[in-house]
């Protein structure tokens, strides 16, 4: 991670809808890095879709009070981070590259984060963001885990 400049980091959904429904773990602890702008918080389309309706989802089994502290939180976080949106790809551009990852959903979200070109897509989906694919799309791929181990090794 450069001294001159934030890392941008591109949340998986899984580790942004992580970071806002637990009270605290590693995901967590990214989005409080992004809150507080020591990281850059990079936000493709389609990984926000897709957190928005897991957060409808997870907030419908919530009595109504803890429901509504979900979503205020999300609105909250996004008001913070001011992330960087990344658009959706084309259709066009998803067909032309669905070789890089096996898993179809996959694909908007992995050419997102390559055309946002971030210092550290994050995700616990290492099945199939895997280092084949990371080194397919030329992109560091790590869990949250692996990013603060790696933060820390920086340090010293």
């Amino acid at each position: 991670m450069s001294k001159s400049r934030r890392a941008r980091l591109f949340l998986d959904s899984n580790v942004l809808t992580g970071g806002l429904v637990s009270r605290w773990g590693l995901d967590r602890a990214v989005l409080s890095l992004c809150a507080a702008r020591i990281c850059k918080l990079v936000l493709a389309e389609a990984v926000r879709d897709e957190v928005e309706e897991n957060l409808l989802i997870h907030a419908s089994g919530l009595d109504p009070a803890t429901a509504d502290q979900v979503l205020n939180d999300y609105d909250g976080l996004i008001k913070l981070t001011r992330p960087e949106l990344v658009p959706y790809p084309s259709q066009a551009e998803v067909s032309l590259n669905r070789h890089l990852i096996r898993h179809l959903p996959d694909v908007p979200v992995l050419l997102s984060a390559i055309a946002s070109k971030p210092d550290w897509l994050l995700t616990h989906n290492t099945k199939h963001f895997s280092q084949a694919v990371a080194k397919r799309a030329g992109l560091r791929i790590a869990t949250p885990a692996d990013f603060f181990q790696a933060l820390l090794a920086s340090l010293k």
